[in-house]
């Protein structure tokens, strides 16, 4: 399974519909300070089903959606697709009979978010499997943020070994049995 496009609406400084095409090869995100950069990362974290707004630089879940400035209203919406290539049908379960697979979320100011995976609901918990089978997901060690690896140097035993059962693809199996 491949990430290949990314669509963010009114997702924090991502006010209009913008799609991010992610190419073979793209390891890193780089640009001046304030373009967005790490808004990305969190869209992606976010539409795996990240459930601590801290995680996503917020206070509350609420504020991944645009606030507004002073030339843009606030937006009551935010929405974010992922789409994956499962050409290989390597995606677990229901989904690898698809040769692509959309996951998206979408919260409204003050009502929650709903989720879905190929236009059908399902549960942030379906999202959060779906993720850790591939091994892959909100707390994936794929994404590397600024500041992380001097963290990982300093991480308790424990807190390596999860960043390691993910790392070897069996985090799916932690998150099933709790």
């Amino acid at each position: 399974m491949k990430f290949t496009r990314l669509r963010l609406s009114g997702f924090k400084s991502f006010v209009e519909p913008t799609e991010l095409f992610i190419e073979p090869g793209l390891t890193a995100v780089i640009g001046p300070n304030g373009c967005g950069k790490s808004n990305l990362f969190d869209a992606m974290r976010w539409v795996m089903g990240e459930t601590r707004p801290s995680s996503v630089r917020g206070s509350e879940m609420d504020d991944v959606i645009f606030s507004g400035s002073a030339g843009r209203p606030a937006r009551n919406v935010a929405e974010v697709t992922l789409f994956i290539d499962n050409s290989e049908h390597k995606a677990a379960g229901a989904y690898a009979g698809f040769d692509t697979i959309e996951v998206s979320r979408r919260i409204e100011r003050e009502a929650g978010s709903v989720y879905r995976i190929n236009g059908r609901d399902v549960r942030q918990r379906d999202v959060q499997i779906f993720f850790a089978d591939a091994s892959s997901g909100a707390g994936s060690t794929a994404f590397v943020r600024q500041g992380q690896i001097g963290l990982l140097i300093s991480q308790k035993p424990l807190a390596r070994r999860a960043i390691l059962e993910e790392a070897a693809g069996i985090g799916g199996l932690h998150q099933r049995r709790h």
